[in-house]
């Protein structure tokens, strides 16, 4: 007898959890008794990362300008080292309105170098790590003090990630190496 009892109580342990499961709250149930997930809503890509932000108004026209929108917008992934609008606002006076007037060039270089391929997150990088841009030529980093440097610009926040890659803000233009 002692033997069923314990057969019986091994048997209920067993089944309990999967009567109580099929038994779950029917509210969450639509027709036929199938449950239908919440849908995530869709995470934005690069761009649109940037316009939300509202600091990134220059960046933002500054690549509408030089026909590099589609582009981040695109699968990717990409790395962006996305310069504030504040970061604008340091070069000399008139270096954006110049670099406007000629998107395809010099513009185009210089937002181009900001630039990555590929999804790098900031526990990727390692001091003395470069990688090459967009642009071609290399971008450098630096970890100190626990501050991230690309180039000369700190990293002032790192790893937003969008649905075509990873924006990092900085707080200064990269200027690409002279030719």
């Amino acid at each position: 007898m002692k033997r069923w009892m314990i057969l019986i109580a091994a048997l209920l342990i067993v089944a309990v959890p999967f009567v109580l499961a099929a038994c779950g709250d029917d509210a969450d149930e639509g027709a036929g008794g199938a449950t239908s997930p919440t849908p995530e809503p869709a995470q934005p890509d690069i761009v649109d990362t940037a316009i939300a932000a509202g600091s990134f108004t220059t960046l933002t026209a500054a690549l509408d300008a030089a026909g590099l929108v589609d582009t981040l917008k695109g699968e990717g992934p990409f790395t962006v080292f996305a310069p504030t609008d504040d970061a604008f606002a340091a070069l000399p006076e008139g270096t954006v309105d110049a670099l406007l007037e000629d998107p395809q060039g010099d513009l185009t270089q210089i937002l181009t170098y900001h630039v990555v391929p590929g999804k790098v997150m900031s526990t990727d990088l390692s001091d003395g790590m470069t990688a090459a841009t967009v642009q071609g030529a290399e971008l450098t980093f630096t970890i100190k003090d626990g501050a991230v440097y690309v180039n000369d610009a700190m990293v002032t926040t790192a790893d937003i990630e969008t649905a075509n890659g990873v924006i990092h803000i900085i707080d200064s233009v990269l200027l690409p190496p002279a030719e």
